[in-house]
């Protein structure tokens, strides 16, 4: 039987595919843009058929009704990071977090999560039968390989982006949905804020012609990425870039023609924003998406000369330490990939890796630069491993510099008012 047969013969209705995943279960889904909206809606229609169905997956986005308070009688979130519509039912202690470098999610996969059943957003089949992973390539690739079973919800709107290493054959498939779901958006970015604009400036004089870029989503990125026009040949090696590196590649300011590794590929494991960015990574040739446990991976991201991350947090202590992950004991999000850029940057010959954030939070009533962390506060990147840390007042250079070194200069970048109540900290 030759793929397209066996295509054919796979097609379900929604609801039998769903109908096919048992309570008990393990399911791993593909999660942010790539999140396979059609079966979840079906999940949560079909609720009541299930008590104790564990659900993982990482950043969610787009249709996330299973994660409501009142769905966690029938479905337990499990996940290495949240966002904002899985910090309620975690603080509630409907949802289980699993502490975790991005780049080690597939290691967890069939280890200390098994896969029963996998979820997969995919694009059509090519020519050769294969589906494109599209915008979420990380965890799977390995999830679709230790799976016992797999559920594709072959989707119209899926890009197809990259090339086998982000992509599934349809003998792998159990069962297809076919749809045309558009993919979540993320709103059009806002204009930077002069904090933002600030901060953006500050990062920007850290960057040279060049440079290979680790960028994130949200205002501050955005915000550099929009002082970054008069840069050279910039190269792009991120767990995930969003629309506005599109501007830069397109104006041919990102062509990583100077990368050491993928030379003139913008590499990244994951991908959120708008149609724009969707439509451009769409069959171009020059976007590489591949697992997270090799774009992640220190030894990976060291091989990039010249390297650059860029990454927020929540709070820094005088000593340099950085908190990009809860408030207090609470759980705010989790490490994502900063610790496994913040070390392969230090491991890369020129390499620089930034923590940029505003120098207060709670409309200016509350430092993000602190004596000590906050009470149960988690240490996201140590005190060893921090080198720049920004904010709309300046840069601070900690790498190398004493403790009381460290304390003056991240005084110096705090908001005016604080400064004081700073020094009454500084480390003797």
């Amino acid at each position: 039987m030759n793929w397209r047969e066996q295509y054919r013969d796979k097609i379900v209705p929604v609801a039998e595919a769903v109908a096919s995943i048992a309570d008990g279960e393990w399911l791993v889904t593909s999660h942010a843009a790539a999140n396979p909206q059609v079966v979840m809606r079906e999940l949560v229609a079909q609720k009541e058929r299930f008590h104790n169905l564990r659900i993982f997956h990482v950043l969610p986005v787009g249709y996330t009704d299973y994660l409501l308070p009142e769905n966690a009688a029938h479905f337990r979130h499990v996940s290495t990071f949240l966002g904002p519509a899985s910090r309620e039912v975690a603080a509630r202690g409907m949802a289980d977090f699993i502490p975790s470098f991005f780049k080690e999610v597939p290691g967890l996969l069939g280890e200390s999560v098994p896969v029963d059943v996998a979820v997969v957003n995919v694009s059509p089949p090519d020519a050769e039968g294969y589906c494109s992973l599209g915008v979420s390539c990380d965890y799977n690739v390995r999830a679709v390989e230790v799976a016992g079973r797999v559920i594709a919800q072959v989707n119209d709107c899926m890009p197809r982006v990259g090339g086998r290493e982000n992509a599934v054959h349809i003998s792998r498939l159990d069962k297809i949905v076919t749809c045309a779901d558009p993919l979540p958006e993320t709103p059009p970015a806002a204009a930077a804020s002069h904090v933002e604009s600030e901060i953006a400036r500050h990062c920007s004089g850290l960057i040279k012609d060049g440079d290979t870029l680790q960028l994130g989503i949200g205002g501050i990125p955005d915000a550099v990425l929009g002082f970054l026009g008069d840069k050279n040949d910039l190269g792009i090696h991120s767990e995930i870039f969003s629309d506005g590196a599109v501007e830069l590649i397109r104006k041919g300011v990102a062509n990583g023609s100077r990368k050491t590794l993928h030379t003139g590929k913008a590499v990244a494991t994951f991908l959120v924003g708008s149609r724009v960015l969707y439509d451009f990574v769409a069959d171009n040739p020059d976007v590489v998406m591949l697992p997270v446990d090799y774009v992640n991976d220190t030894n990976v991201i060291a091989q990039n000369d010249n390297m650059v991350s860029i990454n927020s947090c929540i709070e820094v202590d005088l000593t340099g330490q950085v908190d990009a992950e809860s408030v207090g004991p609470r759980q705010f999000s989790g490490v994502g990939g900063q610790v496994d850029f913040v070390r392969g940057v230090r491991a890369s010959r020129g390499g620089r890796s930034i923590i940029a954030m505003p120098s207060t939070a709670a409309r200016g009533t509350v430092s993000r630069i602190v004596p000590s962390l906050a009470v149960g506060a988690i240490v996201t990147t140590s005190r060893c491993d921090v080198d720049y840390i920004v904010t709309e007042y300046g840069v601070a250079h900690l790498r190398g510099r004493s403790l009381r070194e460290r304390a003056e200069a991240l005084i110096a970048i705090a908001h005016p008012d604080f400064r004081e109540e700073l020094k009454s900290g500084l480390v003797k």
